[in-house]
């Protein structure tokens, strides 16, 4: 066996509401707390356990998305006047997407300050 990613601990100030905002931006479920952890199981592979026991900082998650799962995460974000996105990074949160590496690309800012890259085509 190769190299697989298990999971990541992502610090948040709530890891409830944390682990709940990612899963609604990718169409998924925060799993029952695991011990100190709230997790998002991101595919078969890939978990990030949300966790409060410490300090927040914001942090940048990236992530390769198909197009139809980077169509249903645009069609949320619309739908949400309240989350920041954008093209960025020099864009900022413009409500626009990027064409980095050939792709479609967004920056989505969560309430913990973390920045979560979304990407069809690694740029």
């Amino acid at each position: 066996m190769g190299i697989t990613l298990d999971h990541l601990i992502v610090p948040a100030a709530d890891k409830d509401l944390a682990a709940a905002f990612l899963a609604g931006l990718l169409g998924l479920e925060a799993g029952a707390p695991s011990g100190p952890f709230t997790p998002v199981r991101i595919n078969d592979d890939t978990t990030l356990d949300f966790d409060d026991r410490h300090h927040a900082q914001p942090g940048h998650y990236a992530f390769l998305l198909d197009d139809d799962a980077f169509d249903a995460l645009l069609a949320r974000l619309a739908a949400d006047l309240d989350v920041e996105y954008g093209s960025g990074p020099w864009n900022g949160w413009d409500r626009r997407t990027n064409d980095l590496g050939g792709g479609r690309g967004v920056y989505v800012r969560d309430p913990n300050g973390h920045s979560y890259e979304f990407f069809t085509a690694v740029p």
